[in-house]
């Protein structure tokens, strides 16, 4: 597609090595809102985000599970279906995805050259302490990409809040809204009206505004107001997919049943109707990495879960799935928490379910020490074992050994932790956004 493409050079020579690179060398700009440098980005680009219909998937919590569920049931449908999700835990190639599959490290970093190239030019019209952030790069990479793929519809997760996040160049015409929660109250307000309000800011004229089971109420009462204002429709998701579906969802855990219900109704909207077939198809292929993953275990070893869950009610979600699957078995959790999120509320979440714990740290430098991980712990309540251990896998190895044959193995409490357990050991630097 010659409207996303810049000039040829500009694609050449560059390996994803290189992509990875130049999107890690921006993090020195950090994070920047407002949506004035993405709609230079895609002016200059030639409009790739105007090539393809979209859902825009907005939330505190599940908005990556969500995605994925809604782009499989689009793709069994038999639509060409994209996704653009954050963050990744290894590369930032992930987060493209095309008819179910991550893109190719090829046509990663030609993406990512073309919106190198996009990036220098917009940068020359900025003032000088003004200038392209890595999340609107990447992001104008992958709507670039989406549209090279010809794909029919993307389905986009929104990065921070909703109303200038640089995903909100888009005239989506489903809006999902899974739940809202008090977090990054520094940017989108201190109240879970505040959040609300800036999450559903996505919301364009005349489109449909899913909303997922349970949303707290001055959220629901902001929703109400917004659909009234843009003259949108309201699809309440239930808490359960369709009947006959809970068994075959491959991905684990009440809150991806949630989930897949929120999926199928945003789905749906899209559609108009979902048929049986691609229904099961996508519930039994919908692998979320790094969400209530089984990666290890079974046959008289421990078995050894990795889950994202960083937040308090990331966590309180997970600990509400938790006894189902242990079925009584001992837990030994592998925790580290980001200096931002509420530690003392994760801990008191979860540690009454374990037999013991291990407090660790991961790469980003927001991560709080394990010494402060277990002096909370003593202040909410420890588990009768508990113990320290920087090294994440050292501390996942340790935990094992507690939980011996016939115990779980739960690494939680950052995203940012299960990527350091799952990137290979002499991989290059991590992003820290």
């Amino acid at each position: 597609m010659t409207a996303v493409g810049l000039e040829a050079g500009a694609t050449e020579a560059w390996s994803a090595e290189d992509a990875e690179r130049w999107l890690l060398s921006l993090e020195l700009f950090g994070m920047r809102f407002g949506l004035d440098r993405m709609r230079r980005l895609m002016t200059t680009l030639h409009s790739p985000n105007e090539a393809f219909r979209s859902i825009h998937v907005v939330g505190t919590n599940g908005k990556s599970s969500t995605v994925r569920m809604i782009a499989a049931l689009l793709h069994h449908h038999g639509v060409r279906a994209g996704a653009y999700l954050s963050p990744h835990l290894v590369s930032f190639a992930e987060r493209i995805r095309v008819d179910g599959a991550d893109i190719s490290q090829e046509q990663f970093a030609a993406a990512v050259a073309r919106a190198r190239r996009a990036t220098e030019l917009v940068d020359r019209t900025l003032e000088e302490d003004d200038r392209v952030t890595q999340f609107e790069a990447l992001t104008a990479a992958a709507y670039a990409q989406l549209a090279h793929a010809d794909v029919d519809v993307a389905v986009v997760e929104a990065g921070l809040g909703g109303r200038w996040d640089a995903t909100n160049v888009i005239g989506a015409e489903v809006a999902v809204l899974t739940n809202v929660g008090l977090e990054h109250t520094r940017w989108l307000g201190p109240t879970v009206k505040d959040i609300a309000r800036e999450k559903l800011a996505v919301v364009t004229p005349g489109a449909t505004l899913v909303l997922g089971p349970g949303l707290e109420p001055d959220a629901d009462r902001e929703a109400q107001v917004v659909a009234e204002r843009q003259g949108a429709t309201i699809v309440r998701a239930p808490a359960e997919p369709p009947a006959g579906l809970r068994d075959e969802l491959v991905a684990r855990g009440i809150f991806q049943r949630r989930n897949f219900a929120v999926a199928c109704a945003a789905a749906r909207a899209y559609l108009g109707e979902l048929q049986p077939g691609p229904l099961r198809a996508a519930a039994a292929s919908t692998v979320v990495p790094g969400r209530f993953e089984v990666v290890a275990g079974g046959e008289g070893r421990a078995e050894v879960v990795f889950d994202g869950a960083h937040n308090a009610s990331g966590i309180a979600a997970l600990a509400e799935s938790l006894p189902e699957f242990l079925a009584g078995r001992p837990l030994v959790a592998v925790l580290s928490v980001l200096d931002d999120k509420d530690a003392a509320a994760m801990l008191a979440a979860l540690l009454p379910l374990c037999a013991a714990a291990v407090f660790t740290s991961n790469a980003n430098p927001r991560a709080l020490s394990p010494a402060t991980l277990g002096s909370l712990a003593g202040q909410v309540g420890a588990p009768p074992t508990t113990c320290l251990e920087s090294d994440p896998r050292r501390a996942v190895a340790l935990a094992d050994e507690l939980a011996g044959p016939d115990g779980v193995v739960l690494a939680t409490g950052s995203i940012y932790l299960v990527a350091d357990l799952v990137r290979p050991r002499r991989a290059g630097r991590a992003s820290t956004l």
